[in-house]
């Protein structure tokens, strides 16, 4: 905890009704960072006028949101983002003091229970099969539909804590999973929906193409982990009228599928009137944006 002259100086002005003077008091203690929080939490406590109180309040989140916009343009500057990290800085809007240990001990524990399960020899299906035992069966995860509108289902710390999660939410934690398992499972860009494709390699002894064919096997909806055919996903893009169908099988990216996520999280918050917070959001996914190539 800082204890210097200018903070205590500073301090002592945050209830100045002048708005000049408490912006520019604002500005100043922003500058120090995170640091502040604890003189901040402190003044908090031992003052009893509430309108000063909410000022701290606001102050102390514009701390944390300032930080979080730091870590994740560096993020998005990464030339391979890690999607769980994603997952976990938008987590970390809504619990900034989140234990970011907690939940990368719990996952590895899900792949290590995962990983105990696969062997070389299991068909793509029985791979899945046994993601799905241990995510539905094992952990009990439910999924929500988008259509819930609640904001605590797109957050990783909560899918883990209560087992309820939508598409997005426990959709990363699956893909997290492959990929650190070496499972070719990827995220898709099918309109209005969040669905996976196992994407398997094909290669032909007669051919000189060393990279192979890519080619689906099925699909997977993250939500419960049903296993849909291509004639499936081909019924439902007719149905909603669905054109250049070719580039809706094409795995996304971790910043799109991230953004995508965040857009969802937005319109949460919208339609639950708390504009503020769905303006941030649209903040952070200015941010991915910005950096793309």
């Amino acid at each position: 905890m800082h204890s210097n002259k200018e903070i205590t100086a500073l301090l002592r002005l945050i209830d100045d009704p002048d708005d000049e003077v408490y912006n520019t008091v604002a500005s100043t203690l922003l500058n120090y960072g995170k640091e502040i929080i604890p003189n901040l939490e402190q003044l908090w406590e031992t003052i009893g006028d509430e309108s000063v109180q909410e000022r701290i309040e606001l102050l102390i989140h514009r701390v944390h949101f300032n930080d979080l916009q730091t870590e994740f343009l560096e993020w998005s500057r990464a030339k391979q983002p890690e999607l769980l990290r994603g997952a976990i800085l938008i987590a970390r809007f809504q619990f900034p003091d989140l234990n970011v240990r907690a939940i990368l001990t719990q996952f590895d524990q899900m792949k290590r229970n995962i990983w105990l399960e696969l062997n070389s020899y299991l068909s793509p299906l029985e791979q899945v099969n046994v993601f799905n035992s241990i995510l539905y069966n094992f952990y009990k995860l439910q999924g929500h539909e988008l259509t819930d509108r609640d904001p605590k289902y797109f957050f990783i710390n909560q899918v883990l804590e209560s087992k309820q999660g939508n598409s997005y939410s426990i959709g990363i934690l699956y893909l997290a999973l492959c990929e650190m398992l070496d499972t070719p499972i990827f995220a898709i860009d099918v309109p209005r929906q969040f669905i996976f494709a196992y994407i398997d390699t094909l290669h032909s002894f007669l051919s000189i193409d060393k990279e192979g064919i890519q080619q689906i096997q099925f699909y997977i909806d993250p939500i419960s982990g049903m296993v849909y055919t291509q004639k499936d996903v081909d019924t439902y893009l007719r149905k909603i009228n669905a054109h250049e169908k070719d580039r809706y099988f094409t795995p996304m990216l971790t910043k799109r599928i991230i953004y995508k996520m965040m857009e969802e999280l937005a319109l949460c918050y919208r339609y639950r009137r708390e504009d503020q917070k769905a303006d941030e959001i649209q903040q952070l996914m200015a941010l991915l944006t910005d950096n793309e190539e």
